[in-house]
């Protein structure tokens, strides 16, 4: 009898072994917390509130998927880069954030940032081929402080009905059949129409009296700099050594942009600007026909009910759009790397933050998303932030010829831009040709140009 009772106790001591090794290994595959200790986070991003709205709900998602990680997500309105110097200052920087350029290289530099180059290594689920080739920001050969956190890129957005009244043919959406430079101020010109009714082809044309503009661009440095990539031009050279926005393609470039305001009137000056509203409003009110501008437009435009379309820019020498996107950072002082690195990544999948993608403000970092059907029909088709013609207006585009902006590699870029913003106004003006105002410019730049970031 005792024999029996004896060999009874050890099969359930035994079998209750086996369960909580069992159980263990499940915690672990799961991401559950088990015995591990809870570690904290401190997250910081800024962002209107459908943005807010998204990171919030993402952060649920990530305590649920790895329950000993608790993540304090602080949303930063206004004034983040004063914030964000403060708390480096004081010691009490986040583990991962969201960072302007201004303050991500300079921190890199001084090695406040983590190499995610390092993190990415030790990864066996992820390595840098899963992002997309243009968004890394590398701050020295074989270091980066990591990729955007979300991608943006430039294209034309119209009023489709405007194309169809005026009987003109919508902008290709494919980057083989882009207009070249002549065709694309052509269809301009059709478009913009004064108040009698001609058109900017019309000899009665009044170009002081215009009621509707073909076309619309900002003079921010990412609308020219497009054009400039276009014709096979560049801020600085290739090695980082001089300031090469003075030499013929990229003038020839910018000149062109600045005559379509002051030879053609085709579109706006900052002054005409100031009289058509903003954003979608632009094109909903029939003020502009076709703007360019950086994918986010479609958040508002999907939500406004217009009839619009996406489409290509025009070529110069080749087609080609500019990428941009600020980056999200993980500081070398935290104690949790691994968790932050966790944190990170699941930011970076599209299907946690699909309200974003799918909704326009964003696009995905993963380049799964772009090429696997069954991730792209979740956000790239089939919602009105995605009209007919985006997979190849935007989407291959940025994936295929996107190219990085140059925020990514430009370096002492703050100062340089300080000299060259003000010295394009009066070209934009009309006042000077791209040729003298920048050849007035190209021997202070020249002192500025401290080399170029590594990719």
């Amino acid at each position: 009898m005792k024999k029996t009772v004896f060999w009874i106790g050890l099969i359930v001591l035994l079998f209750t072994l086996l369960s909580n090794v069992n159980a263990g290994g499940d915690q672990e595959k799961s991401g559950k917390a088990g015995a591990k200790e809870v570690v904290t986070l401190k997250f910081t991003y800024w962002g209107g509130p459908d943005e807010k709205t998204a990171v919030v709900d993402a952060i649920k998602g990530f305590e649920n998927t790895y329950d000993w990680i608790k993540v304090d997500a602080q949303h930063i309105a206004g004034d983040y880069d004063t914030k964000m110097a403060t708390m480096i200052a004081g010691g009490t920087e986040p583990d991962i954030a969201y960072l302007n350029l201004g303050q991500a290289f300079p921190w890199a530099d001084a090695n406040k940032l983590y190499n995610v180059y390092d993190l990415i290594a030790n990864d066996p689920e992820m390595d840098k081929s899963d992002f997309l080739d243009s968004i890394w920001y590398n701050w020295a050969p074989g270091k980066s402080f990591g990729t955007n956190s979300a991608v943006e890129s430039m294209a034309i957005f119209y009023n489709v009905d405007m194309f169809e009244e005026a009987g003109v043919p919508l902008p290709p959406a494919k980057a083989e059949d882009a207009w070249t430079w002549d065709e694309f101020v052509h269809v301009a010109q059709q478009l913009t129409i004064d108040q009698n009714g001609n058109n900017a082809l019309s000899s009665g044309f009044n170009p002081d009296n215009i009621k509707q503009f073909g076309f619309q661009f900002s003079t921010w440095y990412a609308h020219y700099m497009t054009m400039v990539y276009s014709n096979g031009g560049d801020y600085i050279s290739k090695d980082g050594s001089k300031f090469t926005l003075a030499e013929p393609a990229a003038v020839e470039a910018i000149q062109k942009l600045a005559d379509l305001m002051n030879v053609y009137h085709v579109s706006p000056s900052a002054v005409q600007a100031k009289n058509i509203p903003g954003g979608a409003a632009g094109l909903q009110a029939k003020k502009v026909a076709m703007k360019q501008d950086g994918q986010w437009s479609l958040l508002a435009l999907g939500n406004s009910g217009m009839n619009f379309g996406v489409g290509v820019l025009p070529k110069l020498k080749k087609s080609v759009t500019l990428v941009l996107g600020a980056p999200t950072v993980i500081f070398s002082s935290t104690k949790h790397p691994d968790e932050a690195w966790l944190l990170y990544k699941y930011l970076a999948d599209a299907q946690n933050v699909l309200n974003l993608v799918a909704g326009g403000l964003w696009m995905p970092i993963l380049k799964d998303w772009y090429t696997k059907p069954e991730l792209v029909s979740k956000w790239a088709e089939g919602n009105p932030a995605h009209p007919e013609g985006y997979k190849d207006a935007i989407m291959r585009q940025t994936l295929e010829y996107g190219v990085a902006g140059v925020e990514y590699y430009v370096m002492n870029w703050g100062e340089l831009d300080s000299l060259v913003n003000p010295a394009l106004a009066s070209v934009w003006l009309g006042k000077k040709t791209a040729k003298e105002a920048l050849e007035e410019v190209e021997e202070k730049a020249n002192t500025l140009v401290t080399g170029r970031y590594g990719f």
